[in-house]
């Protein structure tokens, strides 16, 4: 039987977010799947009321190196091997789910973020089918009306020593992602052998950078026929998002839900929108999908 496991980072705001999706966890998935919840040390009592036993909280400095520092009174770490640029927010975070994954011992690690919750039953089959791994690839997706995708893509190349390609490229970004902890393993190393440093260092260094475009990448172009993704590579997402940064109100939410597909089994409503805690709580217990 495969083995999953669910990582979210998070931290004190999205708190009430991340809780929703815990409990969408327990009401949706099988009672061997843990979820591993990362947050900054100052957040561990707050989401420690989550811990059980099939929620484990975890501090997000053991999953950094010990020259990562977090400056006073902002959204920036620094670097001590290298102290400009400083480390952004999102960067950092991506370096955290990277090490989270690596260090996994599960057979498949789902990403999931705070402003995501399970609406349908789902199990580690869901993303695991014959010992390969569920691969996310949109094909010729981005080009340059998505220029941030297009750096991305570029990053990534640079990483992991691809030659340059011009778009349009595959899109390998989504809300809920699953990954394989062996093939992550594999594409840092890469990383560390294409630069020369330790892949955190290098990966901290860039001003834009997407975790989902390295792995994706690193699938694509560099593992290749090793993974055996083609016989579960798909287009399709599993999760209903919202990414504008409007507010859902009562008819736009109604009409945002009634386009769920049958194959999806999670809803996005980004946290980015400010929809009401409230109006986002009642619509999806509202929605009762077998």
């Amino acid at each position: 039987m495969s083995r999953l496991a669910i990582i979210t980072p998070s931290f004190g705001p999205d708190f009430d977010r991340c809780a929703d999706l815990h409990r969408s966890v327990l009401a949706h998935a099988p009672d061997s799947i843990r979820h591993h919840i990362i947050v900054p040390r100052a957040d561990l009592a707050l989401f420690g009321q989550l811990s059980g036993p099939r929620a484990v909280i975890h501090d997000e400095a053991d999953f950094l190196p010990r020259s990562f520092r977090s400056l006073p009174g902002g959204n920036l770490s620094v670097n001590l091997r290298r102290p400009f640029p400083p480390l952004r927010g999102w960067i950092l975070q991506q370096i955290i789910k990277l090490a989270a994954a690596a260090r996994s011992d599960a057979d498949v690690v789902v990403l999931v973020d705070s402003d995501i919750q399970f609406v349908r039953p789902f199990s580690a089959d869901t993303f695991r089918r014959d010992e390969v791994v569920r691969f996310y690839r949109k094909p010729d997706e981005v080009d340059e009306r998505l220029p941030r995708h297009v750096i991305w893509h570029q990053v990534a190349r640079s990483l992991l020593g691809v030659p340059a390609a011009a778009p349009p490229y595959p899109d390998y970004v989504s809300s809920l992602l699953a990954w394989d902890p062996a093939v992550v393993r594999r594409l840092l190393a890469r990383v560390e052998s294409v630069t020369g440093r330790r892949w955190a260092d290098a990966i901290g260094a860039k001003l834009h950078f997407s975790e989902w475009t390295l792995y994706g990448v690193y699938v694509d172009e560099v593992a290749g026929a090793g993974t055996n993704v083609d016989s579960f590579r798909v287009a399709d997402t599993l999760c209903h998002s919202y990414w504008e940064e409007t507010p859902l109100d009562e008819r736009a939410m109604r009409t945002f839900l009634g386009e769920i597909q049958d194959h999806d089994i999670a809803v996005m409503i980004s946290a980015k929108s400010k929809t009401p805690t409230p109006l986002r709580r009642r619509a999806l217990a509202d929605l009762s999908l077998a």
